[in-house]
């Protein structure tokens, strides 16, 4: 039985030192930083043994921004960067590599859902809602804890912090989700952003760091026509 439409290439993220990762899903943790879960108003726990479950949302796979250029998205007024280390699985669900990225939020859209109890949905899961750095393979960049992640935009720095500050580290969090998803090769995941998240306009400039190891520059252009 034939298609009666194309399929849809998968997005394939560089490697570094050669060969794409070809993506299959976007997952993401929100609240992982105790200092973002306070600015968004949220409980943070005092201790590992009071932090509960870890809150999961998806991003489509195709929202994946390779080049660095995001358009504007419609529908908001409020779109906010938030940085993150993205986790890439290889065969067996593994932790094949890292890259830096950005979970961008409509931020208006977001709120608004949060104040009827509503999915967040239209506030994270939108075209170009993932820009993503290129992946490093784990060995070259671990172990993680003292590494620092942050973000400028238009060069003055936004938000900084080191990943022993993660109130769920990699493993932890591929514990989780493995209890709610068959993880697979080909699978992302964001780990949740440190505070200091704000709006992004058209013609901002963004960089993106764990320490001098992964980088991921980019702008925001207008709007999509």
């Amino acid at each position: 039985m034939s298609d009666v439409i194309a399929p849809a290439a998968p997005v394939r993220i560089p490697v570094r030192g050669g060969g794409t990762f070809p993506v299959r899903r976007v997952y993401c943790v929100g609240r992982n930083f105790a200092d973002h879960a306070k600015e968004m108003g949220a409980a943070v726990p005092a201790s590992k043994a009071e932090r509960g479950t870890p809150v999961f949302f998806h991003k489509p796979a195709d929202a994946v921004v390779l080049d660095g250029v995001v358009p504007y998205p419609p529908g908001t007024n409020d779109l906010h960067h938030e940085v993150e280390l993205v986790v890439a699985l290889g065969e067996g669900a593994r932790v094949f590599g890292y890259a830096i990225g950005l979970d961008l939020t409509r931020r208006d859209l977001q709120s608004a859902a949060k104040a009827k109890g509503l999915p967040w949905d239209t506030g994270k899961g939108f075209d170009f809602s993932a820009p993503v750095g290129e992946l490093v393979r784990a060995g070259e960049i671990e172990p993680l804890a003292p590494r620092r992640i942050s973000l400028e935009v238009n060069g003055t720095q936004r938000q900084a912090s080191t990943l022993d500050q993660l109130i769920w580290d990699v493993p932890d969090i591929l514990g989780e989700l493995s209890k709610l998803y068959t993880l697979k090769a080909g699978d992302l995941v964001f780990m949740g952003t440190p505070a200091g998240v704000g709006p992004l306009q058209p013609g901002d400039a963004f960089t993106a760091r764990l320490d001098d190891v992964l980088v991921l520059e980019g702008r925001i252009a207008p709007p999509l026509r």
